[in-house]
């Protein structure tokens, strides 16, 4: 049995990769207070303007008690707000006023870090997100048409 190269490794390549762009967005995004995933999430939730969390939680891949977690974090920030919805199980998310205000200025600088990293990978850009869609799908998911995606 040949030994097992973690340079080929799916599983291994896609997780440095993964860590690699986090620290990058991550670091671009500190000046506005917010790490990328919180970034996303609100993304998620501006797209939306209202939304539960059983419709959040399918839309961004995060389990309800996961992302329950994180929004109550987002929620002691001031800015979302968690209120009851139509059915007293659940709960809607909305933007305040502080968390739009942070999303726009944010917005700038995840902009700019994207076309960097657009630019850096060239004409290959497209196949590569294609290829990280496919992978999202195979391992089964969240939507990977893109809803991942700050």
């Amino acid at each position: 049995m040949p030994a097992m190269d973690d340079v080929a490794c799916w599983c291994t390549n896609f997780r440095r990769a993964a860590l690699a762009l986090t620290a990058r967005y991550d670091g671009a995004l500190a000046p506005h207070g917010l790490k990328v995933t919180q970034f996303s999430l609100l993304r998620a939730v501006q797209r939306r303007g209202r939304a539960n969390l059983t419709a959040l939680a399918g839309a961004t891949g995060l389990d309800r008690s996961t992302l329950g977690r994180n929004l109550r974090r987002l929620e002691e920030s001031g800015l979302v707000s968690l209120t009851p919805g139509d059915d007293h199980r659940d709960r809607v998310v909305t933007l305040t006023r502080r968390g739009r205000a942070r999303v726009d200025a944010a917005s700038l600088r995840w902009r700019e870090l994207q076309d960097s990293i657009d630019a850096a990978l060239g004409e290959d850009a497209p196949a590569i997100a294609a290829g990280a869609r496919r992978v999202t799908r195979l391992a089964g998911r969240a939507d990977a048409g893109g809803e991942l995606a700050a």
